[in-house]
């Protein structure tokens, strides 16, 4: 899962990192058969185990290394790193995401992996192809696939049957989740349908596409949101707002739309696969919720992500960090990894992960690979996501018409883009 980040230093970002590659000399690289400890990084406390599992489970088969996996929360993760990078003190090998893959690799921050990929002869097919492409940059892989996600719908089994109303099923369409949405809805118990939070990943992003629209052009040039498709795509949540089907955004500020759902105030949430260790301990939604998946628009779609390892350019030991990302993006580590992970991206090695979560119908979240669409991103995402979250604000709290929003944040977008 990737949560938006709002950072408005996105050009000094990109002009450190540009300076801290130009910086990069080459470092005298360690002996294959020196004993080395690779520094490797990630952001989230619940995959801390499962991750020192298989650092261990890769030093049984190379003694000479030792992994050191190293833990920053999500809040300061991108921070810290950029510190490290422009300081020359980057992790060995550590987590990367689609909103930034362009903007490091384009930097030269981390090192592309295409020739060692066809120099061990990997089949990068065992992977979503979404992913792949997410993590290619100017025709060069730069990132393993490490596990993915996909969006779909949770819902209150208790709220639906208190409503009459027939549980989401295959097939469901947008005029069914409408239809549902309004018997679903009940103020007089604080009740709503649905959040419809200013979000890209789990929210707009999906509706955009299943409308037929698009946030960004394939080439990363053009902002889609002008398109009236991609507009109709974020009418869809204006619409539950303003018909009180969903709380308004100061709400939902204020309470986090995850909240209300986990407190009987929400029918339903648009959350993703990430979503299964949350809710199955949870006491209100272990024995209340399910999944579903997204309804139709003009087409099925929903949005595919997943984070990818990656290595930095400067490590000292890069033939042992490329054996570790190497194994990382193996069967067997995925076998690991999906027992008591994330789904791993690995075709074929998910069955654990649905064993591990079978109280929910997680199947629905694989199926959603044959309709995904890959996050968009650009060379410096982070600087039109800000723009997103500044116009979108307007349209979402009613301050302007959702067209006029959309059509100005593609001007803005535009511009930045043509930056790039």
């Amino acid at each position: 899962m990737w949560k938006a980040v709002r950072v408005g230093a996105a050009a000094v970002l990109a002009a450190a990192l540009a300076v801290t590659a130009a910086g990069c000399g080459s470092e005298e690289p360690a002996a294959g058969d020196e004993k080395v400890t690779l520094s490797y990084a990630v952001w989230d406390k619940n995959q801390v185990p499962v991750m020192e599992e298989l650092a261990a489970a890769f030093t049984k088969d190379h003694p000479n290394i030792t992994i050191n996996v190293q833990l920053t929360p999500w809040a300061d993760y991108w921070t810290k790193l950029r510190a490290a990078v422009t300081g020359g003190a980057a992790p060995d090998v550590f987590w990367m995401n689609g909103p930034n893959i362009q903007l490091y690799a384009d930097n030269g921050v981390i090192m592309p992996l295409a020739d060692k990929v066809a120099e061990a002869k990997l089949d990068l097919g065992v992977y979503p192809k979404a992913l792949v492409d997410l993590y290619t940059f100017e025709g060069k892989v730069y990132g393993l696939p490490k596990d993915f996600d996909t969006v779909g719908v949770w819902y209150n089994k208790e709220l639906f049957d208190a409503a009459g109303v027939k549980y989401p099923a295959d097939g469901w369409t947008w005029a069914d989740f409408k239809a549902a949405a309004a018997k679903l809805t009940d103020p007089a118990k604080g009740v709503y349908a649905v959040g419809a939070n200013l979000a890209g990943q789990e929210y707009y992003y999906n509706t955009i596409y299943q409308a037929g629209g698009n946030v960004i052009s394939a080439d990363g040039k053009k902002s889609g949101f002008d398109d009236p498709a991609t507009i109709e795509g974020l009418r869809f949540w204006t619409d539950l707002i303003k018909n009180k089907q969903s709380p308004d955004l100061k709400t939902m500020t204020d309470t986090a739309p995850l909240q209300l759902f986990e407190s009987g105030k929400l029918a339903m949430y648009w959350g993703g696969s990430w979503n299964v260790a949350e809710f199955g301990k949870n006491e209100y939604t272990k024995t209340r919720v399910d999944a579903a998946p997204l309804p139709a628009g003009v087409k099925q779609a929903t949005i595919i992500h997943g984070l990818a390892n990656v290595v930095s350019a400067k490590t000292k030991a890069p033939a042992q960090a490329w054996e570790f990302v190497k194994f990382l993006g193996s069967k067997p580590a995925a076998e690991i990894l999906g027992k008591k992970g994330p789904i791993p991206a690995y075709t074929g090695t998910q069955d654990a992960w649905l064993a591990a979560n079978s109280q929910f119908k997680g199947k629905v979240f694989l199926d959603a690979v044959a309709y995904a669409v890959p996050y968009p991103v650009s060379r410096n995402t982070a600087a039109w996501n800000d723009e997103e979250f500044k116009q979108l604000t307007k349209a979402y709290t009613g301050e302007v018409a959702v067209e006029a929003a959309a059509k100005e944040l593609a001007t803005q977008m535009n511009a930045l883009l043509a930056k790039e």
